[in-house]
């Protein structure tokens, strides 16, 4: 039994390695020069205790201040983010020509040039908690909103990433915004730049696009779309405007897409649930789409059982 299920295995070994032979020979030695997904996880997990260090800890130390509880988590990101930066600087055509020093080199200033944004990524999350704390009349306090809110999260890890994307790093950016994506059902590009005192409600199915500009103290609920008219184009799309502008004081209900690079939502303007909006909305509007009529075929005299309604399925196409 054991040989026979050692000769499988045996088999699809020799199969994947015929296939791998399209991509490299059998000698190819592979360097392994590629983002870690958990590395770049854990980098996530540390930087959040360096922007909230009063929240997040490690318990493990008797004697624990914010110094040395920051200099330890420092070191640590310098070290890993340095790796994983290193790992991906070849992707980008302006890198390739560039020596082994040359890149390490390169790797080390745009670690440092990262983490010396760190106070302006604090100073814009704190802004955050205190917009969901403001908007939400669900919220207990504002420890309940930095331990649980999953937008906040999607909104920390995109003020993150953005500023990655900002320093032109490649992939990375994109890894952390997708994990968060994978985490709260939040879909924030790196790219889209967002202002103060963003507010998340709910936010499950929430997609922001990557050319997309926002205001301060705008707040969008469940399942809003900012995205582009079409990606048919494909790559010829690259670098234009695609996503709309919404400017400050926006409040977007659930549901609406706003759609288009050319799309400009005015100050204080109102979005209501499931508006579709491919053009500009000047400041101040009101913006909703006109309720749908309910038909309902009931008759509280003569209530229809479960059974006539299962023997007549016209029913569900009342409404």
């Amino acid at each position: 039994m054991e040989q026979k299920i050692g000769r499988r295995i045996n088999y699809i070994i020799d199969l994947l390695a015929d296939d791998y032979k399209k991509d490299f020979d059998d000698d190819t030695e592979l360097s392994f020069q590629y983002p870690d997904k958990e590395k770049i996880i854990k980098i996530l997990d540390k930087l959040r205790k360096i922007i909230f260090p009063e929240y997040f800890k490690n318990n493990s130390y008797r004697v624990y201040t914010v110094k040395n509880h920051i200099s330890m988590l420092i070191e640590d990101v310098v070290f890993n983010l340095n790796k994983q930066i290193f790992s991906v600087l070849r992707y980008d055509e302006e890198n390739q020509l560039l020596t082994g020093e040359q890149l390490a080199e390169k790797s080390e200033n745009l670690t440092f040039q990262f983490l010396e944004q760190l106070p302006c990524i604090r100073e814009y999350i704190n802004t955050d908690v205190q917009a969901a704390f403001n908007g939400d009349p669900a919220a207990y306090n504002i420890d309940e909103i930095i331990f649980s809110y999953p937008g906040l999260y999607a909104i920390l890890v995109n003020r993150i990433a953005h500023e990655l994307y900002k320093l032109k790093v490649p992939i990375i950016p994109r890894m952390m915004t997708e994990h968060a994506h994978s985490c709260t059902g939040i879909d924030i590009h790196p790219g889209a730049e967002i202002g103060k005192y963003f507010f998340i409600d709910h936010g499950t199915g929430i997609v922001i696009g990557e050319t997309t500009v926002i205001g301060n103290n705008v707040k969008i609920y469940q399942g809003v779309t900012l995205g582009a008219l079409s990606t048919r184009g494909g790559q010829t799309l690259k670098n234009k405007k695609r996503h709309p502008t919404i400017l400050d004081n926006v409040t977007i209900y659930s549901g609406a897409s706003i759609l288009g690079g050319d799309t400009v939502v005015g100050k204080d303007v109102v979005v209501g649930g499931n508006a579709f909006i491919t053009t500009s909305i000047p400041e101040g509007a009101k913006v909703s789409i006109k309720n749908q009529e309910l038909s309902y075929n009931y008759n509280p005299s003569k209530p229809v059982q479960r059974a006539e309604l299962e023997q007549d399925e016209s029913w569900y196409y009342i409404i």
